[in-house]
């Protein structure tokens, strides 16, 4: 379950506030991460045109005067094939398990039939909209089959059209969204944009810029830890991550002939981490072998998944 932080009982709250969660789900690179950026005006989920790239859940918190939306950006819907997919899945149900609302969002550009996401949503009484993505690429009319097949396999409380890149209708989405909510007081300060320690996003960004740099299986077979965090006032933050692949051949293609290619995902990694937290640091990447780590509960539990 989703934890909330302690609200001075003291502070006013107007009558008529919202406050509740919303899942974000659909298959992958739908656009569930770029949305999640786009409503809360500022980058919190690492975004890349590969699947897959969202494994965790991740929090992000839109305050308005009276509104508190916490929105959950979950990793794309998938047939499990190893032990870190079942935990990407548990991210997903557990997600679906704490909202107030469900927002499957679907990609008018791809069209797939068989998309799972669907076999989610059986049983649901909560109220789940339906976003037709990436309508800035498509004409309107040819998305008129893709709701056709969605709405025909289940009952959506509401259809909306948007593009999470350019905006169109994401205000309007925003504004559904919040009349769904419950009435109630915020769960978190309206200060605080996600529960996330630093360190969580200092990891994402680091994995981003590896999604970005390599192709084939090396972006999957990656995990960014987060060793050390040490803010230094007065200095550069230091900050040590070591980044976990399964095979020699993996660590010696990500460090690169000369280190260079380290070189390049430290560079452009410390650039996003000190836009993200505004101040600068000092980071310092080294690359770690653990065989078959993706199917190690073992493995899995330390870098903080649930199984």
């Amino acid at each position: 379950m989703t934890e909330a932080l302690n609200i001075d009982p003291g502070a006013h709250v107007p009558p008529d506030h919202r406050a509740g969660y919303v899942a974000i789900v659909g298959r992958p690179n739908v656009g569930k991460s770029t949305l999640l950026n786009t409503l809360l005006g500022q980058k919190l989920s690492i975004v890349s045109p590969k699947p897959q790239t969202t494994r965790h859940r991740v929090l992000g918190i839109l305050n308005e005067e009276k509104a508190q939306v916490i929105f959950l950006d979950t990793p794309g819907v998938i047939e499990p094939q190893y032990l870190l997919h079942r935990s990407m899945m548990r991210a997903v149900e557990e997600a679906l398990q704490d909202a107030d609302v469900v927002l499957l969002l679907v990609d008018a550009t791809r069209f797939d039939p068989q998309d799972r996401s669907l076999d989610h949503l059986k049983g649901i009484s909560r109220p789940v909209l339906l976003a037709v993505n990436k309508m800035d690429a498509v004409r309107q009319e040819e998305a008129i089959p893709i709701v056709a097949h969605y709405t025909d396999r289940f009952a959506f409380s509401e259809v909306i059209p948007i593009s999470a890149l350019t905006g169109y209708n994401v205000p309007l989405l925003k504004e559904r969204l919040l009349e769904y909510l419950p009435f109630g007081p915020p769960f978190y300060p309206k200060d605080v944009i996600s529960a996330h320690p630093e360190r969580f996003f200092v990891a994402e960004l680091i994995r981003e810029k590896i999604f970005e740099l390599f192709e084939e299986e090396i972006p999957y077979s990656t995990q960014v830890n987060i060793v050390a965090f040490e803010e230094r006032p007065g200095q550069k933050d230091f900050i040590d991550a070591e980044i976990v692949v399964e095979r020699p051949s993996q660590k010696a293609i990500l460090i690169g002939k000369g280190g260079r290619a380290i070189k390049t995902i430290g560079m452009r990694a410390r650039q996003e981490i000190e836009a993200f937290l505004g101040r600068s640091v000092y980071l310092q990447l080294h690359v770690k072998v653990r065989p078959d780590w993706r199917k190690k509960a073992s493995h899995l539990r330390s870098y903080g998944y649930r199984i």
